[in-house]
């Protein structure tokens, strides 16, 4: 998720309760809440580098005790005092977590197994950013502040803004488990049709620019193509009214690209691989080579010889498979 979510959920957690625990307990909880994103510094060495680390071990499990030490030593320093410092830990420890949980129900994934193992993990359910979660967080953080206003008008005792916090955190619950469950009930409309005669092989569903948890971006793969529909599971489904992109065959132009670091890096991310190879303009015989993601247009391209050797390789934003209608 982005950071504005992450930070205005910290400053929820603590004023739904956790402030009693310690005395910077905002601080550390927005802090923590965002933490995991100290991976930013990888950039410093390239967007391939990056992109490589990202959500890599500062977003796993084993980390998490880690990532909240670092938080509640900010607190003390910024209070000049280790006292506390067991609570502003365990304090901590949340706000890292509920990073952890808000990313893997995004499409990009997480890593919350390594050291152990790199598999990326995702729920699919909500995009990296969603304006009715950050609608429902800005009317709990600026709620209460229209309250104290109104209050020292007429006269009347301001409340702390834990109920607005408590009502932002069950809706964002609540909300989740609502698009978890349009999420699953749009693969079963994806599985449960036959694509120009035949079953899917793989069938995926992505939250949409829009805020409808009934629509979802729909994927189907069948052996020579992907599929790609507009999905609302309260409306009937049509199965051949999707956008067709055609796969390109196996080889030996895409398995010397495989080898090239650029590829390897983005394979180990790529859920849902789809690969390309047109001819080039230069040299003679040689083919550019793309692979890209359903999800995201990130693409790593590469140039082959004739020979099938890779002449160059780069990781960059934007792909160049083609849809057909």
């Amino acid at each position: 998720m982005d950071n504005l979510t992450h930070s205005l959920t910290g400053l929820m957690l603590s004023r739904a309760g956790l402030n009693r625990f310690y005395p910077r307990a905002t601080l550390v909880l927005v802090v923590s809440a965002n933490i995991p994103d100290i991976d930013i510094v990888a950039i410093a060495r390239g967007p391939l580098y990056y992109f490589e680390h990202h959500r890599g071990i500062t977003h796993s499990i084993a980390a998490l005790p880690v990532m909240a030490l670092l938080s509640a030593l900010v607190a003390c320093a910024f209070g000049r005092t280790m006292r506390g410092w067991l609570a502003a830990w365990g304090i901590a420890c949340i706000g890292v977590a509920s990073h952890l949980l808000l990313d893997w129900t995004n499409t990009y994934g997480i890593r919350l197994f390594l050291p152990f193992s790199s598999q990326y993990v995702h729920l699919d359910l909500i995009n990296l950013f969603d304006l009715l979660i950050w609608a429902v967080l800005l009317l709990g953080w600026l709620g209460p502040m229209m309250g104290k206003l109104v209050s020292s008008e007429i006269g009347a005792r301001s409340g702390a803004g834990r109920g607005m916090a408590i009502f932002a955190l069950s809706f964002f619950l609540i909300y989740d488990f609502g698009r978890f469950l349009s999420h699953q009930r749009a693969i079963e409309i994806l599985n449960s049709r036959l694509y120009h005669d035949g079953p899917p092989t793989r069938v995926a569903a992505f939250p949409t620019a829009g805020v409808s948890p009934l629509e979802w971006q729909g994927w189907v793969e069948r052996p020579e193509f992907v599929m790609r529909f507009l999905v609302n599971v309260h409306q009937e489904f049509d199965p051949e009214a999707g956008s067709i992109i055609y796969k390109a065959a196996p080889s030996p132009a895409i398995d010397a690209a495989r080898l090239a670091h650029p590829f390897r890096v983005f394979l180990q991310f790529a859920q849902y691989p789809l690969w390309s190879v047109s001819a080039a303009d230069s040299p003679e015989g040689a083919h550019d080579v793309a692979v890209t993601d359903w999800r995201f247009p990130f693409a790593a391209t590469a140039l082959v010889d004739s020979s099938n050797r890779v002449i160059s390789s780069s990781f960059h934003y934007g792909g160049n498979a083609t849809a057909k209608e």
